[in-house]
């Protein structure tokens, strides 16, 4: 299969699934515990300005760039789905806050080189045909000394070991996934299987990657997700945090 072939397969499978993610990002996003960590786990790493430029890759329902433009953030969202960026764009009209979102591919972002302080990624990775050039283009839109923040966890595991009675929830939690249909999880399944995240030892290949893409000061935080979702991190695929710097 190659990679445009995969690219719309992705983009079918979150088309089918936009609403009902919203619906738990959506909770997420009202939570004040939960989005209090996720802000302190960036703002741990971010640089220390009061208003930056940051790009949220993969942006979904735009959870990162709402809380991100709440705390005052010049925030650009981009997804390959347009359905999710519907929602994204309603909810941030919801929460009276100004985010620029387009439709582009994380591989091959249509932005100028270094126009970021900051680029941000959640649960991303692992759905990239071809991570290594994702890696090369996020660096590209930094600016020099910029941070790239990238949240993710080898679901492959999950996966493997079909573990994934805690990643399914009521439509009221804050974290996890509603409205899997047995076709959908197979689908998931599938495509997690099928790209080369699932292949390799994280994060410890992310680490190479990003260290080949000319990144510096490159580290992981393997705490991350107990931190941030406590008891709903994954026993198999526990959220880990890259961080690197151009």
């Amino acid at each position: 299969m190659n990679e445009s072939t995969i690219e719309r397969r992705v983009e079918r499978y979150w088309t089918q699934r936009a609403h009902d993610f919203h619906t738990v990002r959506r909770n997420e996003l009202r939570d004040g515990g939960i989005s209090r960590r996720w802000l302190d786990a960036m703002r741990a790493h971010l640089p220390d300005a009061r208003a930056l430029d940051i790009l949220d890759v993969g942006t979904g329902t735009g959870y990162f760039a709402i809380l991100l433009a709440r705390a005052g953030h010049r925030v650009t969202g981009v997804d390959l789905t347009a359905a999710m960026l519907a929602e994204a764009e309603a909810d941030a009209q919801s929460e009276g806050v100004e985010v620029r979102f387009a439709q582009m591919d994380a591989q091959a972002l249509d932005l100028a080189d270094e126009s970021f302080d900051a680029v941000v990624t959640r649960n991303l990775t692992w759905t990239l045909p071809d991570p290594a050039r994702a890696y090369r283009e996020w660096r590209r839109v930094l600016r020099p000394g910029g941070m790239l923040l990238n949240f993710d966890a080898a679901y492959a595991e999950n996966v493997r070991n079909r573990n994934q009675r805690r990643s399914w929830v009521t439509e009221k939690d804050v974290y996890g996934h509603i409205g899997i249909t047995p076709a959908l999880s197979e689908e998931n399944a599938e495509i997690t299987l099928s790209m080369p995240a699932s292949a390799h030892e994280r994060p410890a290949w992310d680490i190479d990657l990003a260290r080949a893409a000319g990144f510096a000061g490159v580290g992981v935080d393997e705490a991350a997700g107990r931190r941030v979702l406590q008891d709903k991190d994954l026993a198999d695929a526990p959220l880990f945090l890259l961080y690197a710097y151009k």
